[in-house]
């Protein structure tokens, strides 16, 4: 049913008032007026034919005569029958109408002499109908309220009252609700709006229950991960501090050894500054055209003494034409460049990073792939996750701080591009794909 507004319900409304009632006061008239004459009673009937065949006998004079009307209208009285007798030009000659009868003739005679209308005979019945007329009007007047107090209670004070239920049950944190159906255009309006708002308040309290449970698990693992260099780093210098050793090598290692501590921790504030920095990471972008083989070309010359010292080879394979996107060159520097670190980390000595790319359907898709142990199956779903490491030891020298992966691709999203993780099809090896729109 097509949903109507509140003032086509209020109209609705009055043509049901207005018109049942009175379609059943008319049905009672309409049965007398043709229906009645078979449904007399017989005695009534031959009563009211022989009145009939003795008026129509007479001529217009003798309807003057008190003598003769005076038997016609006593048995016509008796009988509960009207007579009106009616000259020529219409007027009335005499009239016996009992209370009660119709207001239209239920018979009428016409007396005709050499083709002139010479008066007419009008017979009434008893209008026995007045009562249960009136009965049946009341009754459906009575009925048509009540059906539209129904509806109305239906379609508008129900769903209005259970909205009013849903509001205290939101105020009291209660988002658990669901409002009856209407046809009343303006509140199902307000029904959609209702459940509009629940869905959002849902949202809002799934995504803020999902915050605080990042951020205690961040704030757990900023804890577990700064604490283990900064144990190793006092130790060491409380060492150094005391004088324990005067062996050269000795202190040049643990001086050593610190250094890499504080390398680590820099590491992870640098990362930890990045990975905040995210959330509004589209008010901090400044887009400007970059030509990509450019910008993978001098993060390949940055990492290449880091792949040296590890005897790894650092390989570039793409088109020599200049491939243009818009974006922050800064961050994206920091997305790429943590891919191609992560493959370095996992690398072993004498290993090998590709890092290949090429324009297709107007984008820009790039891989980067290492000779590693690959990423495990159980690992794979969780890659892109903070602080996630496929090592349970989560210490540092075995990788970075789970957060350059998860850094990177909200960076590549960030630029309406995408991530994703995978194994070499050829052979052991972890494969990161990826691409960026074309400017």
């Amino acid at each position: 049913m097509r949903a109507l507004k509140i003032r086509e319900w209020m109209f609705v409304g009055m043509l049901i008032v207005l018109i049942v009632p009175r379609l059943f006061y008319e049905i009672p008239g309409f049965l007398d007026r043709h229906v009645f004459e078979r449904s007399l009673h017989a005695e009534q009937q031959t009563s009211l034919n022989e009145i009939i065949q003795e008026v129509s006998r007479a001529d217009t004079p003798q309807w003057r005569d008190a003598n003769w009307r005076t038997p016609i209208a006593q048995r016509a009285s008796s009988s509960q029958i009207g007579i009106r007798l009616l000259d020529a030009s219409g007027q009335e000659l005499f009239r016996s109408v009992p209370s009660g009868s119709e207001k239209r003739a239920f018979r009428q005679v016409d007396v005709m002499e050499q083709g002139q209308l010479q008066g007419s005979a009008l017979f009434y019945a008893p209008k026995q109908n007045s009562v249960f007329a009136n009965a049946l009007a009341i009754i459906a007047t009575a009925c048509a309220i009540l059906f539209i107090g129904f509806q109305m209670g239906r379609v508008v004070v129900k769903p209005l009252e259970a909205m009013g239920v849903a509001a205290r049950r939101i105020a009291d944190g209660d988002l658990d609700f669901q409002l009856p159906a209407t046809t009343v255009r303006e509140v199902a309006d307000v029904r959609a709006a209702f459940h509009a708002m629940g869905n959002g308040l849902r949202e809002s309290l799934t995504r803020q229950s999902e915050l605080e449970e990042e951020r205690r698990f961040f704030i757990s693992a900023i804890a577990h991960d700064l604490r283990t260099p900064l144990f190793a780093l006092r130790g060491f210098l409380s060492r150094l501090q005391r004088g324990t050793t005067s062996d050269p090598e000795k202190t040049a290692r643990y001086i050593a050894i610190c250094s890499q501590k504080t390398e680590q921790i820099d590491r992870l504030v640098s990362d930890l500054f990045d990975y905040a920095k995210l959330e509004s990471l589209g008010q901090a972008m400044r887009p400007k055209l970059i030509a990509f083989n450019d910008l993978l070309a001098e993060i390949v010359d940055d990492y290449r003494p880091i792949g040296k010292e590890k005897e790894i080879e650092i390989e570039l394979d793409g088109p020599v034409e200049r491939s243009m996107l818009l974006g922050d060159a800064h961050l994206l520097r920091r997305a790429l460049g943590n891919l191609v670190d992560n493959a370095i980390r996992y690398t072993p000595g004498s290993g090998t990073v590709t890092i290949r790319w090429h324009v297709e359907h107007a984008r820009i898709a790039f891989s980067i792939e290492d000779t590693g142990p690959g990423i495990s199956a159980q690992a794979l779903p969780h890659v892109f996750e903070a602080f996630y490491r496929a090592d349970d030891s989560r210490n540092p020298e075995n990788g970075g701080t789970g957060l350059g992966l998860t850094i990177a691709q909200r960076i590549l999203r960030a630029h309406n591009g995408e991530l994703r993780a995978g194994n070499r099809p050829q052979g052991n090896g972890a494969m990161l794909a990826g691409w960026l729109p074309l400017a």
